[in-house]
């Protein structure tokens, strides 16, 4: 974890060079059942409720950042009120924001790091926190057995679904590990909950590892239900 001080003068992004994108002590919470962001990808998002447009208009006047955080189970009852959210979420950052005439917006978040809810704040319509960002360090390459066990699976699965020129852009080899395994993280078809499991893992060969495990689980899966048929 890091303290305000450190988040604030983190010295130079991890793969270019460029200095970090300052991400504040304090953040709007951007709350959703189905939506887990992952640190280097980009999200897509449809605001429309009333609470979450002030939210971003808010963020794009201060801050530019986002923390989006998985609802847990049992949200319906409380949607409109504070449902708890898992502690451990991914800021974005607000690439762009699009107006609809009607007050809606169209916005693209950029996934930056992970961080841990250390103090949640309600002084506005939308869920505030504290934060610290949790930060794995300066790994951004498998170790090449873990790096082969995922692509293998991975290529195994694609193929049993007739799929693998959707993914032929993310086996160049200038794309990094670390895009590789949260892109990934991010498109398969795995549960929110799943996705939350790889978000929280604590390392990036940890999360390609339980990455090959689940791919493993849905082509099991797979041959299962042809299996049934």
């Amino acid at each position: 974890m890091q303290t305000d001080h450190e988040r604030e003068h983190h010295e130079r992004d991890r793969n270019d060079g460029v200095p970090a994108f300052p991400i504040p002590s304090r953040i709007p919470v951007f709350p959703l059942p189905n939506v887990v962001l992952f640190p280097k990808t980009y999200l897509p998002l449809h605001i429309f409720e009333p609470r979450y447009r002030a939210m971003v208009a808010d963020a794009a006047m201060s801050g530019q950042c986002i923390g989006m955080a998985l609802l847990k189970e049992g949200w319906e009852t409380d949607y409109y009120g504070h449902p708890a959210v898992f502690s451990m979420g991914c800021v974005g950052r607000l690439v762009s924001v699009q107006p609809l005439t009607d007050g809606r917006s169209n916005i693209l978040l950029q996934g930056l790091e992970r961080f841990q809810i250390e103090r949640e704040w309600y002084d506005n319509a939308y869920r505030e926190a504290t934060i610290a960002v949790t930060v794995r360090g300066t790994e951004v390459s498998l170790d090449p057995m873990v790096r082969q066990r995922l692509f293998a699976i991975l290529e195994s699965y694609l193929r049993s679904r007739d799929d693998v020129p959707t993914w032929q852009e993310l086996f160049r080899e200038e794309v990094s590990d670390e895009i590789v395994v949260n892109t990934l993280s991010t498109y398969l078809e795995c549960t929110p909950l799943e996705k939350q499991f790889l978000l929280e893992a604590d390392s990036l060969h940890q999360q390609a590892r339980r990455l090959s495990d689940l791919i493993e689980f849905m082509m099991h899966d797979q041959a299962g239900a042809k299996g049934w048929g």
